[in-house]
Order: structure tokens, then sequence, then C-alpha cells
């Protein structure tokens, strides 16, 4: 996977990504990060990329030439299938697991990141990105997005959590949260860990994981719990099942 991110602020991206997960795929090489800076691309020595608003108005906004010069200098060594432009704006469709799944099938993936006030309308025209949103609410710039993205993108490229179910069985798998994790030691402060953890007996433990997965996400997501009986044809049946394992 390769990733070009189109920003005015390099640094935040390589240095926020250099850690952790993303940061042992880029020493792997899984994948690779081209921060641009789009100050790189002002026809100026001053190097500013922004100007006043035409009508009036608040703040700054970018202006078009320096980011559809950048944009240009990047597609030009890229092929057009397999790549994919994303602007970030909150006016965009929600990113998501399902689409994160999505993109992680691409081999390149391009993102946009405006400021100030946005980027000049024609710049969008001329790029025509798929816009993205992270959320109902504005955001500085479109870095921080860009960096969620990547990230949740980057986990599900195969080999990057050292076990490809590894992000099979994480939250909104199958449209569930995940369930209760535990780790050493068995008890503290009057904790337990749940008995059945400590079996050995796999077939049981996965049983528990589920069981507990849909009741917790019944409890904290109604939402996706709606889907989950949806996408799999159940209803009654599915909640007989918690609510006798909970009378146990």
């Amino acid at each position: 996977m390769n990733y070009y991110v189109m920003t005015l602020f390099p640094e935040m991206i390589d240095s926020t990504l250099s850690h952790s997960i993303t940061g042992r795929a880029l020493e792997k090489g899984q994948i690779q990060l081209n921060s641009v800076d789009i100050r790189d691309y002002a026809q100026n020595k001053s190097r500013h990329v922004d100007d006043y608003i035409y009508g009036g108005g608040s703040g700054m906004l970018m202006q078009i030439e320096p980011v559809w010069l950048c944009y240009k200098d990047i597609m030009s060594g890229l092929p057009k299938e397999n790549t994919r432009v994303l602007y970030m704006s909150p006016q965009g469709k929600t990113f998501n697991q399902e689409m994160a799944k999505e993109l992680s099938q691409s081999e390149n993936l391009v993102f946009l990141c405006g400021h100030y006030e946005g980027i000049d309308e024609r710049a969008i025209e001329l790029i025509n990105p798929e816009m993205v949103s992270i959320g109902d609410f504005v955001l500085t710039g479109g870095e921080l997005p860009a960096i969620m993205m990547i990230d949740a993108i980057t986990r599900l490229i195969p080999g990057v959590l050292g076990s490809d179910d590894s992000a099979i069985y994480e939250t909104f798998y199958e449209d569930l949260l995940e369930c209760p994790q535990y780790t050493r030691p068995p008890e503290y402060e009057g904790l337990k860990v749940p008995e059945i953890l400590l079996s050995g007996n796999h077939k049981l433990i996965e049983e528990w994981r589920r069981e507990q997965a849909i009741k917790r996400t019944k409890e904290l997501r109604p939402d996706m719990y709606q889907r989950f009986l949806t996408h799999n044809n159940i209803y009654d049946k599915i909640d007989d099942v918690v609510n006798d394992k909970n009378e146990r």
C-alpha cells in the first residue's frame, strides 16, 4: 500500500504515523508513506498558499494553483487504476470500518488535506476526489482525519498485525462490538477473569466471546445490533440465546 498525503504540515503526518503499528509497517516495507508539502508548489518566494475569500468572509482559503500542481505531480507517477483520491471534508461520506476494508484493497491512496477555511472550489472540481468525513464536526485541517484513516486501513493489510485473525475479531467485525478481553493476573482487587477463559476449552471460549459481543452490542450500540440481526436474518432467536445465558 502506498499512501500520498497532500498537506501543509508533512511533519505532522510523518511524526504521528512513525510509531506503533503503522511505524512497524513502514519499517517492514508493508506500507509506503509520502507526505507531500503543498507549499513546495507555491509560485512565490514566500511560499504562501492562501488568500482572502472572494465576496468577503472570515479566514483565508487555500489557492487553486499549488493544490492542483501538487496533485498533478503526484498523479504523474501513479496509474489511474487502483488509485483513489480522498478529500478530507465534513461534507463527505462518513468513514467506517466497511470503507476501511474497501480502501485497504487499493494499491495507492491519495489524501488531500485542506486547511484554513478550506480549498478553492475549482481545485476540487479539477481533482474530483471522493469526499470523506470522520464525523459531524469541524477540525482545523484534514491531517488528523487522514492519520486516523491511514491507521485504520493499515491494520487491515495482511501481515501488518502479525496475525490475520487479529483484525477479524475486532470491534465492528460482523456488525458486533468486541467482547471483553483480559490478561494476567487472573485476579486483581477482587475482580476475577471469567473462569471459562482459563478452561482451555476453545470451543466454549469462542461461544462465550460471541455471546458477550452480542450482549455488549445490544447494550451499547442498539443501532449496530439491529444491523447485525438484519444481516443475519435472525431476530427473537438471538435475544433468547443471550437472555438464557445471562440467567444461568
